[in-house]
């Protein structure tokens, strides 16, 4: 059989899309590393919330100040 054959010719196309698949694998990876330092800084910043608003609170108990919209 000649190299430019249909045979020839599907293994290169399956190759073609096995390269495709191993660079969205990487891409995929990667993005979930992403993701995850996103989650963690989100995290971070509901943490300092949290305590800022914990600081409010106890700020305006100190101050006898009483919230009228709750």
């Amino acid at each position: 059989m000649s190299k430019s054959g249909p045979d020839n010719l599907i293994f290169r196309a399956l190759r073609g899309i096995d390269a495709k698949l191993d660079r969205l694998s990487d891409d995929m990876r990667d993005v979930k590393v992403r993701l995850m330092s996103v989650e963690e800084c989100v995290a971070g910043v509901n943490r300092r919330l949290d305590q800022l608003d914990s600081r409010v609170d106890g700020i305006e108990r100190h101050l006898e100040v009483v919230d009228m919209g709750g």
